[in-house]
């Protein structure tokens, strides 16, 4: 597994860490952070086997359900190819939502107790972006910085940018290459399968 794909799935991991607890428009999205890390590293930090893993798993999922943009990730991720779902866009975005959910699942055994530290946040109206950096005793921080954007009165994340590469980018980039030989019904079923692991 590469560095770069390695960082990808903790910065999955750490969007997972750094979900936003009720009444957003009441606090800055760094306050949202800090107020709720500490809460779900507590459940990250039971984890220490698949059994463990699978016992968590209902709580993380819907961690994920409620404070994704899942709708703005899945449309991103494709690019310019969104308006030819035609009618499946329900469907992909369902799908695109099993497949996150996997890649972070299949990598929370990773977690190491690194320590998170916090710099500047930047508010924009509704869109929102925060630095973080991923300090633990071995190698140099991982810098992820967060995108977010007022969605039904919440922050909600639709985009975290791992040492400078975007995890939705990088998804845009493999979905592309895959479409330039197969249908988006293909990709659509390839993203299924490995959602559950085949």
């Amino acid at each position: 597994m590469s560095a770069t794909y390695r960082y990808l799935n903790l910065g999955l991991i750490v969007l997972v860490l750094f979900t936003f607890a009720p009444n957003a428009t009441a606090e800055s999205p760094k306050e949202q952070l800090q107020g709720t890390v500490d809460r779900v590293i507590e459940v990250i930090r039971t984890i220490e086997s698949p059994r463990d893993i699978e016992k968590n798993r209902n709580f993380l999922r819907q961690i994920l359900l409620t404070r994704f943009d899942y709708a703005a990730m899945a449309q991103q991720s494709l690019g310019n190819r969104w308006v030819d779902l035609n009618g499946k866009e329900e469907e992909f975005i369902s799908v695109f939502a099993d497949f996150v959910e996997h890649s972070y699942m299949s990598t929370l055994g990773s977690y190491r107790g690194e320590k998170v530290v916090y710099d500047r946040d930047r508010v924009d109206g509704a869109s929102a972006e925060v630095d973080t950096r991923v300090v633990s005793g071995e190698g140099a921080p991982i810098r992820i910085e967060y995108k977010l954007h007022l969605t039904g009165g919440e922050w909600m994340v639709y985009d975290a940018v791992v040492d400078d590469i975007s995890v939705i980018g990088n998804y845009r980039s493999q979905f592309a290459r895959v479409l330039r030989t197969a249908s988006l019904e293909q990709l659509i079923q390839s993203l299924r399968a490995k959602a559950s692991g085949r």
